[in-house]
């Protein structure tokens, strides 16, 4: 079972209140659990509500004109989705929202996350930053994909999910499959793992199993341009 305590305390446009506001955002929540493979939203459908991620794994695609999935994100336990419904009314999904493991998910609807920004005008200022970080990495990805040849997009994704300010000798387990990767990345899983051998040939990373590899300098990953 959800604890509405943590539900709410782990979400970042949330946890800056303080205990009595949160405790009036909590009364309001509701609850959901999906299993594996489960749909939270699917395109065409209208939702009125804010989802967050309690705990458990999410993955938001879209399907493009030849019918293959685009992997827009990957959310996780404090992030948190559904945001333009509380600015667009009757606003219908263009994308898909399906649990990659078993997810807890809070819900809160429109109407009362309309008040909650009008009382806390704080919410908003955090909700309108996470929507413009979103915004622009979207546009990062676009340009990549129709710019940057797949070995550089794979190693610029790699970076990107390296924590901290680690830079070198870093083990790392990757948050997708490589099945996903190809898709978030516009290629095939075929094309990812021979660019995984690439990189690895050329001394960028380790490969340790199918999920974890080793990063010996972060820079040079960075600096790598196929």
């Amino acid at each position: 079972m959800i604890h509405k305590y943590n539900c709410v305390r782990i979400v970042p446009i949330f946890n800056h209140l303080d205990e009595a506001s949160m405790a009036l955002i909590r009364e309001k929540v509701r609850h959901r659990q999906l299993d594996k493979g489960e749909y939270l939203y699917q395109a065409g459908e209208q939702t009125n509500n804010l989802f967050v991620l309690h705990s458990g794994m999410v993955r938001v695609f879209r399907l493009v004109e030849s019918g293959k999935e685009q992997l827009v994100r990957i959310l996780q336990a404090g992030d948190f989705m559904g945001e333009w419904s509380l600015f667009n009314a009757g606003h219908v999904h263009e994308n898909y929202a399906q649990a990659m493991r078993s997810t807890s998910i809070c819900m809160i609807q429109h109407e009362d996350m309309q008040e909650f920004l009008k009382e806390y005008p704080e919410i908003s200022l955090k909700l309108l930053g996470e929507m413009s970080r979103r915004l622009d990495q979207s546009e990062k990805q676009a340009t990549q994909l129709s710019t940057e040849q797949v070995g550089t997009r794979l190693a610029f994704f790699i970076a990107d999910q390296v924590q901290g300010d680690q830079d070198q000798d870093i083990e790392l387990e990757l948050p997708i499959s490589r099945k996903d990767i190809a898709s978030y990345l516009g290629t095939t899983p075929e094309t990812i793992s021979r660019k995984f051998k690439d990189l690895e040939k050329q001394g960028l990373i380790q490969q340790i199993s199918s999920k974890k590899i080793k990063i010996p300098i972060v820079d040079d990953l960075l600096l790598y341009s196929e």
